[in-house]
């Protein structure tokens, strides 16, 4: 599925594209909405990455036992596991 959003909102966000999905992956993050992975996925950048950028805005990881076992169903099927 894609998400469309109009130039007119983004220029009034006054955020890149890229800047309005790493906003839009920690928020769906910090409402555990997504996992760390799928979060970190849609911002584009590696888990170790994704949460540097959640400690620089004192948001925590929760990250249990399922989400572990989803990160790991994830690299086996992209072959890295």
């Amino acid at each position: 599925m894609s998400v469309i959003i109009s130039d007119e909102v983004l220029r009034a966000s006054r955020l890149s594209e890229t800047e309005l999905k790493l906003e839009i992956a920690v928020m769906l993050f910090q409402k555990e909405k997504l996992s760390l992975g799928q979060a970190s996925r849609l911002a584009a950048l590696d888990h170790l990455e994704f949460q540097h950028l959640l400690a620089s805005r004192n948001i925590s990881v929760h990250y249990d036992v399922a989400e572990f076992e989803e990160d790991l169903k994830t690299l086996r099927e992209l072959g890295r596991r």
